[in-house]
């Protein structure tokens, strides 16, 4: 149901009332009755996300929990911000059912045409039995390999897929790049944060160049949808122990070495990744291929893998709203992984 029918509310508020939820629900399961709402913990940086539960007049329809989670940008400084949340909108929306990746499972999600103020509600995934999980949680390379076989069934999914031509898709990281750099990613190198960063690393302008460089490359072999943001703290473990992608406001049509080389950097500590690299790139194009991609040949593979490590280290790099351990973690692992692969030099090269 499009936002036009059912109006992306103005506050958390309004969200937050059985009238506007009853609304917004019943485009998917007609007939609901919510009679309650209680308020839970909120989290809220530049997104807000809430969590919450309802009560219905009778037994809950099929396939909705009673407690939800909606995230949205309701914030006064959300409120400026709240673009960002179109590509995750559109996920749940549009792609999300189709793709066959393991998510959170959405009930609703849309797109105010006037303000591009994009809202999710989704299944509360705590409730639910799922763990969240960042740069300090432990991480094995067999659950890094098993959340590579789920970016592969996504990466597979818009591999030749005119899915990608949706405007909400349109490749930004040459964007990212005019808004953001060499400032924020010395205030980084120089504090905290950075201490662990290797000394051939170290220069902001080099880092911002070789993102430079990664977004002017031009839609060919390998594109596909990308999730854009595929660090380690943007996954959960489900109920059932099984990874999961959330987190997709980088949503974004890219080469799907992008998600692969961000990931395998920023969950393994370096020695491991080292370790285990082409192992798990060589499992992922197995994965990529059982879904019904024509994957690379691995050498191939492993130039492009190579080359996207900066893509991450810049990401990290331009952080500031995250705790700085989680920030130090991940700019010593993936700036170690830039190194010891020499992704500067792989991206002079092409």
């Amino acid at each position: 149901m499009s936002a036009a029918t059912v109006g992306i509310p103005d506050s958390l508020d309004e969200l937050l009332t059985p009238t506007w939820l009853n609304a917004a629900l019943s485009t998917r399961f007609p007939g609901i009755n919510v009679v309650d709402v209680t308020p839970g913990p909120i989290v809220e940086r530049v997104s807000t996300n809430a969590r919450f539960r309802i009560e219905c007049e009778s037994e809950l329809p099929p396939g909705l929990s009673a407690t939800l989670c909606a995230k949205g940008y309701f914030s006064k400084a959300g409120r400026g911000s709240a673009q960002a949340g179109i590509p995750e909108a559109c996920f749940y929306r549009d792609l999300a059912a189709d793709a066959g990746v393991n998510t959170l499972r959405g009930v609703w999600a849309d797109v105010d045409p006037d303000t591009s103020h994009g809202v999710v509600i989704t299944e509360d995934v705590v409730e639910a039995g799922g763990v969240f999980r960042d740069a300090l949680t432990p991480c094995t390379p067999q659950q890094t390999a098993d959340l590579l076989a789920e970016l592969a069934r996504l990466h597979a999914y818009g591999w030749d897929n005119n899915v990608t031509s949706a405007p909400w898709l349109v490749p930004r990281i040459g964007y990212t790049a005019t808004v953001r750099g060499v400032k924020e990613i010395r205030n980084n190198f120089e504090g905290a944060p950075g201490v662990d960063v290797p000394d051939a690393m170290r220069d902001p302008q080099q880092l911002v160049d070789a993102f430079v460089a990664l977004g002017a490359m031009q839609p060919a072999a390998g594109w596909t949808v990308i999730h854009g943001d595929m660090h380690v703290g943007n996954t959960f473990l489900d109920g059932n122990g099984r990874p999961a992608l959330i987190d997709w406001q980088l949503l974004q049509h890219g080469h799907w070495a992008i998600d692969v080389a961000y990931h395998i950097a920023s969950a393994l500590e370096p020695d491991v990744r080292a370790d285990v690299e082409r192992d798990l790139l060589g499992h992922y194009l197995d994965q990529l291929g059982a879904a019904g991609a024509q994957a690379p040949t691995f050498d191939d593979a492993w130039e492009a893998y190579r080359r996207s490590m900066p893509y991450g280290f810049f990401l990290w790099g331009i952080t500031q709203y995250v705790t700085q351990d989680i920030i130090g973690v991940l700019l010593t692992r993936l700036s170690r992984a830039a190194l010891e692969l020499e992704s500067y030099h792989a991206l002079e090269e092409r």
